[in-house]
């Protein structure tokens, strides 16, 4: 698939300098164009953004090698001085035709990024800033309290986060190579909003259907889906953080305008909303979700696994570990490096952030519970 020409912004009589962001069509992209109005953006993805939305978007799947040489044409012909990389694909459910890329995409894909990058600034390019959203999955599912960024990486089971922590491994090594371009590695929790889906978030909502015909009939009838916990009573006190995706987005924007710190190449920063974290009884009762407990974990994994092949949920039986763990981070790092901006930057506390999340649901008709 070929690249078509584009022109510096200098070309275009802007002034404005331009910035690259691959998966801009996602929900974080989507977010994230609103605050670059200081910028001439370029974008990356296989869907377009929604009509209204000003960069033209490139087709170009990062998950095939030729896309490699697509993004070095592309990087030189835009002149772009930073790229923002948010393409990463979720796990996905039985049948998807694109499973067996996952790897191909989130791993690889960034490699063929950076490479690109690196290849560019060789040969005379400028692009001096490389900003990749991770997560804080890459903690694992059971975290100590508010851990910093150099806690060890523990996920295991669920692609995603297992993906996050080889990607991140990724852009560590590689970062080197890209010559002088600052790196950052983001790490926010679920991200929270009235735009957002996902499937913690919808799992609260009620609304974490599947692709099966069950759940149509389920969503036809506006029945809520109930959350699945083991008996006892530690877990409903296990602790959450979320980030509103428009903070998210600010602090991508924010780092894109500001110098890059002299002393290292590499910042990884633990990003969360302000405030304690909730937790998972707090979190149901604000979303008036229905709890169902059954003996287990073991049977709880094995309903939720049923539920999932079938169709009915979109929540993967691998991530029940996480839904039903504490992961709290400290967000000292981050509140040091944005100074006197931290508060105009992180605008929504975790628990704000999740009351948005809610804001559309609750003002809709109130969705009946599954018998």
């Amino acid at each position: 698939m070929g690249i078509l020409h584009v022109r510096r912004g200098s070309e275009l009589n802007d002034p404005r300098p331009t910035i690259l962001v691959t998966g801009i069509s996602g929900t974080l992209g989507r977010r994230l164009l609103p605050f670059l109005s200081d910028f001439h953006v370029v974008g990356v993805d296989l869907s377009p953004v929604p009509e209204g939305a000003h960069p033209v978007v490139h087709p170009l799947n990062v998950g095939h090698e030729s896309s490699c040489v697509q993004l070095v044409r592309l990087l030189r012909e835009s002149g772009a001085e930073a790229v923002v990389h948010l393409a990463f694909v979720n796990d996905q459910p039985p049948g998807a035709p694109d499973q067996g890329r996952m790897w191909q995409v989130n791993v690889a894909g960034t490699a063929r990024v950076m490479e690109a990058i690196a290849e560019v600034n060789r040969h005379g390019g400028n692009v001096r800033k490389f900003i990749y959203p991770s997560s804080v999955s890459v903690y694992g599912p059971e975290t100590p309290p508010l851990v910093d960024e150099d806690a060890p990486l523990r996920a295991h089971t669920l692609r995603h986060a297992v993906q996050k922590v080889e990607t991140e491994g990724v852009v560590l090594f590689r970062a080197s190579s890209m010559g002088n371009c600052s790196t950052y590695i983001l790490r926010p929790p679920i991200f929270a909003g009235a735009s957002v889906e996902n499937y913690l978030v919808n799992a609260m909502r009620g609304r974490a259907y599947g692709n099966g015909k069950l759940a149509t009939r389920l969503k036809q009838k506006q029945k809520r889906l109930p959350l699945l916990l083991p008996y006892g009573e530690s877990y409903p006190k296990k602790l959450l953080q979320f980030v509103h995706v428009d903070d998210m987005a600010r602090l991508i924007a924010w780092l894109l305008q500001k110098p890059a710190p002299k002393e290292t190449n590499v910042v990884v920063l633990n990003v969360a909303g302000t405030g304690a974290p909730i937790s998972i009884a707090e979190c149901t009762e604000v979303a008036k979700a229905r709890i169902v407990k059954l003996p287990t974990r073991w049977l709880c994994a094995k309903v939720m696994a049923l539920a999932w092949r079938w169709g009915v949920t979109s929540v993967p039986p691998d991530a029940f570990a996480y839904m039903c763990g504490s992961s709290t981070m400290n967000t000292k790092r981050l509140r040091n490096l944005l100074g006197g901006d931290f508060d105009k930057v992180i605008r929504y506390s975790t628990e704000a952030a999740f009351h948005d999340s809610l804001a559309e649901s609750q003002d809709s008709s109130v969705a009946r519970s599954v018998d």
